[in-house]
């Protein structure tokens, strides 16, 4: 007896096949969609670089004078400049009390005028005595004894008026002045203070000038000369200087050498300020990459490549100044060679993905950016 196949039964199989035969066509396409992250390559190019050399150093005063008294024991009476202020050349800074100098100065001055009145009357005498002599009205040892006696007071007068110079002299010393122009970058004295001789009472900062100085290694030292321009960027600025010095060696220990930047308006910078600087050292070509093409692992550089149409390979490289998102290749590429420009950082040697034109990731990746859980 034949058995008979419900209609229904029978189209639910053949929809079943259908839907298999369907799945079948889609699964090809599905694979392709998943074979890979999408990337986008860049070529790496040679390019004119302005070549430079980043350093951290201090603003310092190109020169800075301890200024300070030559008498000891005696009283601050006047202050007349503070921390900040610019002086200028031969202005005075600050007194001493100094009216036993100025007796000293009075009774040399005193004695001064004796022995010139001294003098004048030795003179007088030699005179008239020589005249005397010419008709012989004065004997020869007369008129001996008085050039003595002049020759005498103008030894006197030169003795008085050495004393009178030294008590001057002393009271001179009673003044600080600004041995140049400058700013008074510090102070160290109060009025009514007694100072000694040879201690630091201000510090002066001759004519303004500041200047910048770096340690460089010594592979770097010897591609920066005298003359080389230096940009440091400050407070929302950039102050513009130029190399005015490069110390000749380098220290044994340290294996650094100093350069010195003058710079000629300074801003906003201070004395103490540290600041990264960049060095222009000169300009020449360079082989370069996107920088989001560089990968960082185990403190090595690498770049990923296409090894074949779906495959990249990891290729290790050394990399130089960096420049306008672009990043010098000095080791590990050759020009022209295409290295993974987008999502480098997600793919590691041997992973398989899709390439696509820059602008279409750039766009994927925006609108990623915008759907946020």
């Amino acid at each position: 007896m034949r058995a008979v196949v419900p209609r229904w039964l029978a189209v639910i199989v053949v929809c079943s096949w259908l839907a298999a035969c369907g799945g079948a066509k889609d699964e090809p396409a599905a694979a392709v969609g998943a074979s890979g992250l999408a990337v986008s390559l860049a070529p790496a190019q040679s390019q004119p670089l302005a070549r430079n050399v980043l350093v951290s150093g201090p603003v310092s005063a190109f020169e800075e004078m301890q200024l300070g008294v030559e008498l000891s024991g005696q009283r601050v009476t006047a202050l007349r400049v503070d921390v900040g202020q610019a002086v200028s050349r031969g202005q005075v800074l600050l007194e001493l009390d100094h009216r036993t100098l100025d007796s000293e100065l009075a009774q040399a001055d005193a004695s001064l005028k004796q022995a010139q009145a001294s003098l004048t009357l030795a003179q007088v005498n030699y005179e008239r005595g020589a005249k005397l002599a010419a008709t012989q009205l004065v004997s020869a040892s007369s008129l001996d004894e008085l050039r003595a006696t002049r020759v005498q007071a103008e030894a006197q007068v030169a003795t008085a008026r050495a004393a009178r110079d030294a008590a001057q002299l002393r009271r001179d010393f009673a003044e600080l002045r600004a041995p140049a122009d400058g700013i008074i970058s510090k102070r160290l004295v109060q009025p009514g203070q007694v100072v000694a001789a040879g201690s630091e009472l201000l510090r002066l900062i001759r004519d303004g000038r500041l200047e910048w100085r770096a340690e460089l290694p010594e592979e770097q030292l010897s591609a920066v000369t005298v003359g080389d321009s230096v940009e440091l960027p400050y407070a929302g600025g950039t102050v513009a200087g130029r190399i005015r010095a490069v110390s000749p060696g380098v220290d044994a220990q340290t294996r650094t050498g100093t350069i010195y930047a003058d710079l000629p308006e300074p801003g906003a910078l201070k004395p103490g300020v540290y600041v990264e600087g960049r060095i222009v050292t000169g300009a020449g070509r360079a082989l370069m990459v996107p920088s989001a093409a560089i990968v960082q692992r185990d403190g090595h550089s690498y770049v990923l490549t296409m090894k074949d149409k779906q495959t990249v390979q990891r290729l290790r490289v050394r990399t130089g100044q960096t420049a306008q998102g672009r990043i010098e290749i000095v080791e590990g590429l050759k020009e022209g060679q295409q290295v993974v420009a987008e999502g480098a950082g997600f793919l590691g040697d041997g992973d398989r993905v899709r390439v696509v034109p820059a602008a279409q990731q750039a766009g994927k990746a925006t609108g990623n950016g915008t759907k946020q859980p």
